[in-house]
């Protein structure tokens, strides 16, 4: 299936690793112009050598904070300069700490709104204009599971991640006419540095986090932990001319882990 991205200018940030790299792979293969983003200057480069490879025109990196305006604007700037503006947007940012209510203070909660939603606030902010004035657009925010079915102990992603959710739903309904679409993206537990990182907590110091993956593994119907390129396979297709009259929607790829009905 040609899914119509050939020369489609894409940011993708959180795309040094994990599953905004994967989406950032993909894209690249499918033919669109891809600009990485993300805070590790050194990681990030080492990124976009590698997805570069013998199409160095096509992929661009810029290393910023995009908790603040400023990051988001030198994303944003090196995209309209490299390739003359945005047609898709794939946000996408780190899981802030594991916890339950009481172990985290405002300072906490502050730094996780900042880094799950105002990040998305500045990115679309930029980005919606071109868009619009265009009458096409791809808006793909990277969420979780979580927002529908809440993961014990992640209190503050469960939390700020469900905002995101509802600004992109609202969202989408203010832009349908202009051909933008915006839709999320929701991970299960898919084989990243992230769920390393939750494994090692979830078990303690003196656990096995293979007995986390166990766990997890038990409570997927498929047996398994996801792939993140099998994820990267799914936002792709939203971001495509294949995909234009889907919008508003929240789509799980998590093996089957949710268990609802809708």
């Amino acid at each position: 299936m040609d899914l119509g991205l050939k020369d489609r200018r894409a940011v993708v940030t959180g795309s040094s690793r994990g599953l905004g790299r994967a989406v950032a792979e993909t894209l690249v293969a499918e033919g669109a112009r891809v600009v990485l983003c993300a805070r590790g200057a050194e990681a990030l480069e080492r990124t976009r050598a590698e997805l570069a490879a013998g199409k160095d025109d096509r992929v661009r990196a810029v290393a910023a904070d995009l908790s603040t305006a400023a990051g988001a604007a030198a994303v944003l700037r090196e995209a309209e300069e490299a390739f003359g503006g945005v047609d898709i947007l794939v946000t996408n940012t780190g899981g802030p700490p594991s916890g339950s209510f009481e172990s985290h203070d405002h300072a906490a909660w502050q730094t996780a709104y900042t880094q799950l939603m105002e990040s998305v606030l500045h990115l679309v902010r930029g980005a919606l204009p071109g868009m619009k004035e265009r009458r096409w657009g791809r808006i793909v925010n990277v969420t979780s599971i979580a927002v529908k079915q809440p993961v014990d102990g992640l209190i503050l992603s469960n939390a700020i991640r469900a905002a995101v959710t509802g600004f992109a739903r609202t969202l989408a309904n203010e832009v349908a006419p202009f051909g933008i679409t915006v839709n999320n993206v929701m991970p299960g537990f898919t084989r990243t540095e992230r769920l390393d990182d939750l494994a090692a907590r979830m078990v303690g110091p003196d656990g096995d986090p293979a007995d986390a993956f166990r766990q997890w593994e038990r409570d997927t119907p498929m047996g398994r932990i996801g792939e993140p390129e099998e994820f990267a396979a799914m936002v792709a297709f939203l971001c495509s001319t294949r995909a234009s009259f889907i919008t508003g929607t929240s789509i799980p790829v998590d093996g089957g882990r949710i268990r609802s009905l809708l």
